[in-house]
């Protein structure tokens, strides 16, 4: 059946018009699959799907991503990004960063909202990893993600209901409007900072989260172990997952400066 594809100009001019009017008619497209930005399901049939072309030096791929998270475009990356990509796009891996001290392979999704506290709106970034993350060295059982997390400064909350402290050394990089990364200090004392996630391409905001950001020039970020929040549709519903993963001392918080505009 068809989908409900977007495909850009650029892409329609790399992949052809019949290969293009085939995805928009659902003979080459999947109906389910994984946003190759925020890595959680997406469905062509249901909801708008934007497609996303990588280029590398000898090869390509067509991803797919939630039109909220990516528009339709052409992607130039390197031969070994690609890779990067496909690892992502098939749920091995992925260019996303991972926990701190967590194996490559457990991925960080984001979901940004605006979380009201207090009286005032504040943008948020929810952050909740596709899979258990283990602590270095162990066997690999149990989920050490939130204790990782409190090791580096975040701090358990028991519900939303305040600002939580800054977390100083991190920051949200934000820039064009969009959301490139989350970055943490770096180590060896050369006091750049590393990326602790990254967008595999930069995701779009609501206005009303960057103006947000811009007034309060501090972005609140909340995590949670796999399972604990889920894709919420809705900034209500986000707020509600919150409140349920705080009450089950599952959610650790802090704000972070934001860096960009």
């Amino acid at each position: 059946m068809p989908r409900m594809l977007d495909v850009s100009d650029a892409v329609r001019a790399e992949i052809g018009d019949a290969e293009a009017d085939r995805l928009l008619a659902g003979h080459n497209a999947p109906g389910s699959y994984d946003c190759t930005s925020c890595r959680t399901p997406g469905d062509s049939e249901q909801e708008r799907t934007s497609t996303v072309l990588f280029i590398g030096e000898e090869t390509a791929v067509l991803a797919f991503a939630h039109a909220g998270c990516l528009p339709s475009q052409v992607v130039q990356v390197s031969e070994e990004q690609l890779k990067g990509a496909v690892r992502s796009i098939t749920g091995d891996g992925g260019d996303q960063s991972a926990a701190p001290g967590a194996p490559e392979q457990a991925v960080l999704g984001i979901t940004s909202g605006l979380i009201l506290i207090e009286g005032e709106l504040h943008p948020a970034l929810v952050v909740e990893p596709t899979g258990p993350i283990a602590r270095p060295g162990t066997d690999g059982e149990g989920d050490e993600f939130l204790p990782l997390l409190i090791e580096q400064g975040f701090m358990p909350v028991p519900g939303v209901t305040g600002v939580p402290s800054v977390l100083h050394g991190w920051s949200v990089l934000l820039a064009m409007g969009q959301l490139h990364a989350v970055l943490q200090p770096g180590t060896g004392g050369t006091g750049q900072p590393v990326a602790w996630w990254q967008a595999h391409q930069p995701l779009q905001v609501t206005e009303g989260w960057r103006a947000a950001a811009n007034k309060l020039q501090q972005v609140l970020v909340f995590a949670a172990p796999v399972g604990s929040i889920g894709r919420q549709p809705r900034e209500d519903l986000l707020r509600d997952a919150l409140d349920k993963a705080a009450a089950n001392g599952r959610l650790v918080a802090c704000a972070m400066p934001l860096a960009g505009t």
